[in-house]
């Protein structure tokens, strides 16, 4: 199935959770959408519950169903927990990072960067969102895209940044300074339900 491309807002109140991480979705109707969204109260079956968890990490992080599965196959094959090594394969992915270091307001945006191939990883273009970046690698911008207004915006837009994430202005690089700590990452997510999801 291909990646979801329709309004963001509605997937979120039907989740109940902010895909792009900010609340506003949820912000002015936390109900689901349609007519009688405030007045359904159905209770989820178990698979009901793993399949919401796994929605959640699938349009927050704007995967089709065989990326996210491809790249369960390959948490399972890490060592450690795989709920946890899941969610840090998605956050080192170029279109998450481009979107944490702040070049983009959304992983959206950050995904056409990446596509229209503006962005580079230790000097090299690189055009492939779902590209994995290791720790220590630099991304930046082409040197004619430094000056994109939309970047620019993104960047003076951006309050804060993970930790696990460095930015020099002067350069206008970032760096993937280390493999997230779960408690960096989303708390509204729980990765175990998804493995048992996959699992199933």
């Amino acid at each position: 199935m291909a990646r979801y491309t329709g309004p963001i807002y509605k997937k979120s109140r039907r989740l109940g959770f902010s895909v792009l991480e900010n609340g506003k979705e949820l912000s002015k109707r936390p109900y689901a959408p349609g007519d009688h969204g405030q007045d359904r109260r159905r209770k989820l079956s178990n698979y009901g519950i793993q399949l919401q968890e796994k929605q959640k990490v699938k349009f927050m992080y704007g995967l089709s169903e065989k990326q996210l599965h491809k790249l369960f196959e390959k948490a399972l094959k890490m060592k450690g927990v795989n709920g946890e090594n899941l969610l840090r394969l998605l956050e080192s992915r170029l279109d998450n990072l481009v979107y944490r270091i702040g070049f983009s307001t959304t992983r959206k945006g950050a995904r056409q960067l990446v596509n229209h191939g503006h962005i580079t990883v230790n000097g090299k273009r690189v055009d492939i969102p779902s590209y994995q970046v290791k720790p220590g690698d630099v991304i930046g911008l082409r040197e004619k895209d430094k000056e994109l207004s939309i970047v620019k915006t993104s960047l003076e837009a951006l309050q804060n940044r993970v930790e696990y994430v460095s930015f020099d202005d002067k350069k206008m690089e970032g760096t993937y300074v280390r493999v997230p700590e779960r408690s960096e990452l989303n708390a509204d997510i729980d990765e175990a339900l998804v493995i048992e999801y996959y699992n199933r």
